[in-house]
């Protein structure tokens, strides 16, 4: 039971990062450092999206209208490092505990 606790953490590790790149690919498109007609760069920036957006625009309908500013990706990675700290300081002592 602790080796699938550790595939989630890692899990949600994985995913944290694709968070960052896709802040970071949307700065980098917003600004026309990246040519969004090349084929790969836009294969890229269509999984960055997809892969974050469903959880983003549930966030940002609570989020105040702040302008051009989105900080809805760090509500997103404060509430990843919420879970995996819950994670670590609840449920693996839990299951250490039980002897899974």
């Amino acid at each position: 039971m602790l080796a699938v606790l550790n595939v989630a953490l890692i899990a949600l590790d994985f995913y944290w990062w694709i968070i960052i790149g896709s802040v970071v690919f949307s700065w980098l498109h917003a600004f026309n450092v990246v040519n969004a007609r090349n084929p790969f760069v836009a294969s890229v920036g269509n999984f960055l999206f997809q892969a974050t957006e469903p959880l983003l625009k549930h966030i940002r309908r609570f989020m105040p209208d702040l302008g051009t500013i989105d900080i809805s990706p760090i509500v997103l990675l404060l509430g990843l490092t919420l879970v995996q700290q819950f994670l670590v300081i609840y449920v693996a002592p839990a299951i250490l505990r039980a002897g899974i």
